[in-house]
């Protein structure tokens, strides 16, 4: 599928729709505002033809071929459930069957998505688990050590391309030291970058090929005081230590790790060198906020921009019953 630029977007990713379906406010709201793209959750999905109408109608309202993005990763973080669609095991879980799991799992879950009009997925997570891991992230990891996340991130996100969506790799810079959930406070790590180096970083330097990628709302007390989404000395970490130079989205804007209105919060991601701002959960109000303070996707955001869309296509032909059948009898899915 390829994508020419044919206007100037927002620098937003909006995903404040109240059900399945799109309310006339909500289409007539994003046609003003011109969202890069759109994001689903839980409350956005009821069955497949609705669902289907959803994504069709979000492009159509800004009148492009916008991406859709989801969060479905496997575990508790899936949004796409039964009965119409299959329950896939945490991806730590799955890790310990090995890459060919992983792949499998990400394709056959990939397919799904693709199905139903989303073609960006926020996996693969390459957070290394820790002991002091918070359990909102721990089983969501690839393992324990920065070579296994690294090799099974890699076979996630290839199983997600071969089914036509694109992964957003996350949470950069790294979210497993954390002993507090993001969603509720900031987290602080205090490793040196030397040791980062060797651990946190190292999974998303060898998959800083990946298109798309998002920020972590968590503190790096070696760089400064401020949250890596409002930091320009961790964007700047990211672009040039870590080596990653595709679209940098923010996780969710919302979260109680970030302070300030949702105006603000968006302001000082696009001015630390966040390409893209995130918005999950908010209300039509406050997402005009949000995207008067976001602006248009600045040059450089949208020649990385342009790159990721670019890299759409369609599913590679699989025999999706064979597939599925390898993958439960590796014991990766009932």
């Amino acid at each position: 599928m390829s994508h020419q630029t044919t206007t100037v977007t927002g620098a937003t990713i909006l995903g404040g729709i109240a059900g399945p379906d799109l309310s006339p406010e909500e289409r007539a709201f994003f046609r003003a505002a011109n969202p890069w793209g759109f994001i689903l959750f839980g409350r956005n999905i009821d069955t497949p033809e609705r669902l289907r109408r959803l994504t069709a109608e979000l492009r159509e309202s800004v009148g492009r071929n916008a991406p859709v993005l989801i969060d479905q990763e496997g575990g508790r973080v899936q949004r796409l459930r039964a009965p119409h669609w299959t329950e896939f095991p945490p991806p730590l879980d799955q890790a310990a069957k090995g890459e060919r799991a992983i792949w499998l799992q990400y394709r056959l879950l990939g397919q799904e998505l693709h199905e139903m009009g989303i073609d960006c997925n926020c996996a693969p997570g390459l957070d290394i688990a820790y002991p002091e891991t918070h359990p909102f992230l721990r089983n969501r990891c690839f393992g324990t050590d920065a070579a296994t996340v690294t090799r099974m991130g890699r076979a996630a996100a290839e199983g997600l391309l071969a089914a036509g969506v694109l992964p957003v790799m996350k949470h950069l810079p790294g979210h497993g030291r954390a002993h507090v959930d993001s969603h509720h406070d900031l987290p602080q790590i205090d490793t040196s970058l030397a040791e980062l180096d060797q651990t946190d970083f190292a999974p998303f330097r060898a998959l800083s090929d990946l298109p798309l990628a998002m920020t972590c709302h968590i503190r790096l007390t070696a760089l400064d005081e401020a949250p890596a989404t409002a930091s320009a000395p961790a964007i700047r970490l990211i672009r040039e230590r870590i080596g990653f130079d595709g679209l940098l989205m923010t996780d969710d804007i919302g979260m109680k790790a970030l302070s300030g209105t949702a105006g603000e919060r968006a302001a000082a991601a696009i001015r630390a060198g966040c390409d893209i701002v995130l918005s999950c959960n908010e209300s039509i109000a406050e997402m005009e906020a949000i995207v008067a303070a976001s602006g248009d996707l600045t040059p450089e955001a949208a020649r990385r921009a342009d790159a990721a869309l670019a890299a759409r296509r369609s599913p590679e032909p699989a025999d999706l019953a064979a597939l599925r059948a390898e993958l439960a009898a590796l014991g990766g899915i009932a």
